[in-house]
């Protein structure tokens, strides 16, 4: 066994573009030999954040919901997959609510630089998809918005980059073959750097 994989899903469509790249992901993480764990967003009870800023010396959130399950899981985890689409340059408010009520699990606050609580030998990769096709995709922001803000919480929390995928343009019925050689080659490239 690898080790454990985190796959969520931040899609209200769960047969989508980010919902296909991460289900076929979860089929290449379980060739390679991990445990993989699947959350879909929208089927979880997920309060909004009350800003009360209690779990940052808790280092978990005190509203009890389904968010104690992620918080265990995101810590057990060898790599996180977050599969969350394009909406407006950015991720679905889901997955930001997602992010804010993680805010002491995945981080400590100090005079200077916010400290991270995960660990440097976990792994996340991103997966999004947006209508724009490429490379306007790219120059205009869009799929480029949502993956630097993923990227900022989990570069924040002290986990390592493992790569992302991006699927564009809006036609989402053929599983495009470029998209599943970059996620084999995404889990190649753990399969030869370990854990």
């Amino acid at each position: 066994m690898k080790g454990r994989l985190l796959a969520i899903s931040g899609s209200p469509h769960k047969n989508g573009a980010t919902g296909e790249m991460l289900d076929y992901a979860m089929r290449i993480a379980e060739q390679h030999g991990y445990v993989v764990d699947y959350i879909n967003l929208y089927e979880k009870n997920i309060a909004y954040c009350k800003g009360c800023r209690a779990c940052i010396q808790l280092h978990n959130c005190v509203v009890k919901d389904d968010i104690q399950e992620i918080a265990t899981l995101l810590k057990e985890c060898n790599i996180i997959i977050l599969a969350a689409p394009v909406y407006w340059a950015n991720v679905p408010a889901i997955v930001k609510n997602m992010f804010d009520r993680l805010l002491g699990v995945m981080m400590e606050e100090t005079r200077t630089f916010p400290k991270p609580r995960l660990s440097n030998k976990q792994k996340y990769i991103l997966f999004t998809a947006c209508n724009t096709p490429a490379p306007f995709s790219i120059l205009f922001g869009q799929s480029t918005g949502a993956i630097r803000g993923m990227r900022e919480v989990f570069r924040t929390s002290g986990m390592k980059y493992g790569g992302s995928c991006v699927w564009t343009g809006n036609n989402k019925t053929i599983f495009p073959k470029y998209i599943e050689r970059k996620i084999e080659k995404l889990f190649e490239k753990q399969t030869k750097k370990g854990r």
